[in-house]
Parts: structure tokens; sequence; C-alpha cells
């Protein structure tokens, strides 16, 4: 699998949300992306993750940052979990795994072990729960999926790749804000 490296361009793709609406990584050219790859739409731990994203997405809008998530999941299933949250940003359903590929986002049941043996997934899994996310199966899912997210830059250019060592390995929102910053 052939991983981004910062500096290198944003692999280009053209899809739509949940909504309809037509998203194409060129299109936010003249604004910064986060890019996050997540596992599938009932994933309580991703779910969560959106959450504090709409939190923070005004912030980010505010200073010229969009956000694009995408979940390995049919449309319906989208519809019923994540889409519940009414996410301001753009919501893709990609159950054919076209742009995982795209962005060299990995499978491996090696992790997916480790971050059930961590002993924060249990904090974590505390915290969705307590935001109303429940550990939920969805059939058909990849439970394997290891999610990942991409910082680009306002030229197409990926500044940050990071690629979860854990399923709940994420970026730090400090990174993040200072990027949406300019800092």
């Amino acid at each position: 699998m052939n991983q981004l490296q910062p500096g290198m361009n944003a692999p280009v793709f053209a899809t739509v949300d949940i909504n309809g609406n037509s998203v194409a990584i060129d299109s936010y050219r003249s604004r910064k992306v986060l890019l996050a790859f997540f596992r599938f739409s009932a994933c309580a731990l991703c779910n969560l993750r959106v959450q504090q994203f709409i939190g923070r997405y005004p912030q980010w809008q505010s200073r010229g940052m969009e956000v694009i998530a995408v979940f390995e999941s049919p449309l319906a299933n989208m519809k019923t979990y994540v889409g519940a949250q009414n996410a301001p940003f753009a919501l893709i359903a990609d159950p054919e795994a076209a742009l995982y590929d795209l962005y060299g986002i990995e499978t491996s049941e090696e992790k997916v072990q480790s971050t059930l043996a961590d002993a924060g997934t249990k904090v974590r899994i505390a915290e969705a729960a307590a935001a109303g996310f429940k550990l939920t199966p969805e059939e058909g899912s990849n439970f394997h999926r290891i999610p990942a997210e991409f910082i680009i830059d306002d030229n197409g250019i990926v500044k940050v790749a990071h690629y979860n060592r854990l399923i709940t390995d994420h970026l730090d929102f400090a990174e993040i804000d200072r990027f949406a910053a300019n800092e």
C-alpha cells in the first residue's frame, strides 16, 4: 500500500456527499482541508471524532479550512448513523473503498487487536458512550479498517499525512488548530 508523504500532491477525486452535493478535492484549492478517513458509519469512536470536528468546525471554517470526512459504508448506513449528526461539512460514503485505496489507507487486524488491548481505548469508549455513541456493529463493514487524517494546504499539497497506529490515534487537535490558524 502506497502511503502519502508530506510534500506530495493530494490525490484528486470527485464524488458526492451523503446529501448529493458534489465534492471534488480540486474545488477546495485556495482553502485548507482536513481530510479524514474513518472506519464505518456506526463506529462509536468515529462518531465521537466527528462530533468533535463539528464543535471545532466554525472556528476552522472562519480560518479558511474545510473538512471532508470519508466512511467505508453504504449511503443508507451513513444516513442512519453518522449522518444523524447533521455535520456542516461533507460526509462521503465510500463502500467500495476507492478513496481509501487512492490515499493508501490500511486495513490491519493487528492494529485493531492492539487498539482493543490499549488501556486508553476503554477511556475513549466511555467518552463515546457518554456522548451517546454505542459500540454498534455495522453489517458488512470492514472492522479492521484503520483511520487516517490528512492536512492539505490551499495549493493541494499534503502537509501532514497521519496514518493511525491505533484506531484511537488521531491527529492532535492542537496541531490541526495551528494549521488552521496558519501557525
